[in-house]
This record gives C-alpha cells, sequence and structure tokens, in this order.
C-alpha cells in the first residue's frame, strides 16, 4: 500500500462520516492546514494523526492499520525476515551498547539516529520513522511482548539530536520501565569491557520455546543456527550478571534525566 492509497482511504472515512477537513481538524485537535498537506501528499501521516483520526471518523483502527502495513513495505529488504520473526515472538530480549534500542525510541531521537546515517534522504528517513514507530505497537499494544532491555550507560549518556531531544527519550525509557512486561537494565560505566560491546542483538523467543537472534550492523542479520544463538544466549547472561538491578537501572536513568 502506497501513501495515495492511504489518502483515499482517509477522504473515504471522512466522507463515510461526513466529515470536512476542518471539522476532523476541531475533532483531533490538529489544524486544519495540517490535514489539508496530509491529504495532499504534502505531508505523511504520523502514527499518532491515524489513530486520532480513526478514534474521530469511527473506522476501528483501519487508519492506523493501513499505515502500519504501509511502514512496513517501506521497511529495508534486508530487515524483511525479522519482522515477522519479532511479530510472532512471545518476547524480545535487546541488548545495545551504543544507542537506545529501537523498539523504546522516540519519534524525534530516531530520526536524529537515522538521519545521522548519511545514507537516507530526508524522504526516507521519514518512511524508515515511519516503520519504527509502526513496530512499537508489539510493545504498547493490546498483546504486548514481554521485553527486556539492557543499555549501556554511555547510550544513555550520548546526546541524540540535542539535549531536549535525549531527555524526553530517557523519560520515555522511565514511563516504559513502568509497564508490567517490561524491564530495563544499565550496565554502568564502571564495568568496563562487556560482551555488549561487540554489537546489539535482540534475541526473539518464539511460542514452541526456540529461539531466533537478529544481530545488528549495517546490514543487519538473522541467525537461527544452534550454536550462533547459543553463543549469544551467553553473551545476554553475561551482561545481564554485569547489570544495575532493574529498580537501580531507572533510578540512574531519572538521574541523567536531571542532569540535562
Amino acid at each position: 500500500m502506497n501513501g495515495d492509497m492511504w489518502i483515499r482511504a482517509l477522504k473515504a472515512a471522512r466522507a463515510s462520516a461526513g466529515v470536512s477537513q476542518e471539522a476532523l481538524a476541531e475533532l483531533i485537535r490538529w489544524s486544519p492546514s495540517t490535514i489539508a498537506a496530509i491529504e495532499t501528499g504534502r505531508r505523511r501521516p504520523t502514527p499518532q494523526f491515524a489513530t486520532a483520526a480513526d478514534e474521530a471518523l469511527g473506522t476501528g483502527g483501519l487508519l492506523a492499520e493501513l499505515l502500519a502495513a504501509a511502514a512496513r513495505q517501506q521497511s529495508p529488504a534486508w530487515f524483511a525476515p525479522w519482522r515477522g520473526i519479532e511479530a510472532d515472538a512471545v518476547a524480545l530480549r535487546t541488548s545495545e551498547p551504543s544507542l537506545v534500542p529501537g523498539l523504546t525510541q522516540t519519534e524525534a531521537y530516531a530520526h536524529a539516529v537515522l538521519s545521522a546515517q548519511g545514507t537516507h534522504t530526508p524522504d526516507e528517513v521519514t518512511q524508515l520513522v515511519a516503520g519504527r514507530m509502526a513496530r512499537q505497537a508489539l510493545l504498547t499494544g493490546e498483546d504486548p511482548k514481554r521485553f527486556t532491555a539492557v543499555v549501556d550507560e554511555g547510550a544513555l549518556r550520548r546526546v541524540v539530536g540535542d539535549r531536549d531531544v535525549q531527555r524526553a527519550q530517557l523519560e520515555r525509557l522511565v514511563e516504559l520501565a513502568a509497564l508490567p512486561h517490561i524491564r530495563l537494565y544499565v550496565v554502568p560505566a564502571a564495568v568496563g569491557a562487556h560482551p555488549g560491546l561487540a554489537g546489539g542483538f535482540v534475541l526473539a523467543t518464539l511460542p514452541d520455546g526456540d529461539e531466533v537472534a537478529y544481530v545488528d550492523g549495517v546490514y543487519g542479520q538473522v541467525v537461527d543456527r544452534p550454536d550462533a544463538v547459543d553463543t549469544i544466549r551467553v553473551m545476554w547472561d553475561t551482561l545481564l550478571s554485569e547489570a544495575l538491578p532493574a529498580s537501580v537501572s531507572v533510578e540512574l536513568i531519572g538521574k541523567l534525566v536531571s542532569e540535562l
């Protein structure tokens, strides 16, 4: 599904509900100019806009679902195999040495990260950010995955975008850590070298108990060879043993917020 088709779906939903652009703007508290820009293709819709429009037009989540489907289609081809795996997983465990994990990133933080790569046009960055935001339904949707992340302290201290972006990102981590299915752990700088410095990875536990890994890099790689998954699992166990307890980790993140 492309952007033009999504715009047609929005217009059809408005027409069916008998709601003008101006009336929709008032209902969802977006500006009329923003809605006009979205419906003419000059501005890309966000997941938040699609959700608000669904609620106002009584479309039962259709617009948000269609936007998420479009975002999935716009993911890099090499990432496609992992999308199905993480969608099927019952639990995800991730380690990140240099950045906040993608599933916990704010839109502004993700935009700064993807822009800094220097390999994407502004439109491509916008598409990739939309895809990343859509994937976060894995953590915040109706049937969220159990999610555990181990993040290096250096990743939390690195200012991405600017101080406001970084502060909002850390505040988002604190919010997520309060959810019962999410655990965040921080490996403190005092630990020094640890296995996670070799690169980020995700371990997905499937419904049958099997595990599959995703290893970060310029081009990510899905790993399902048993010996390789075993190695990554050992790395995970070591990282978790080096990390601060969950409550202390969240306290550290809160302290970093106050320092920005």
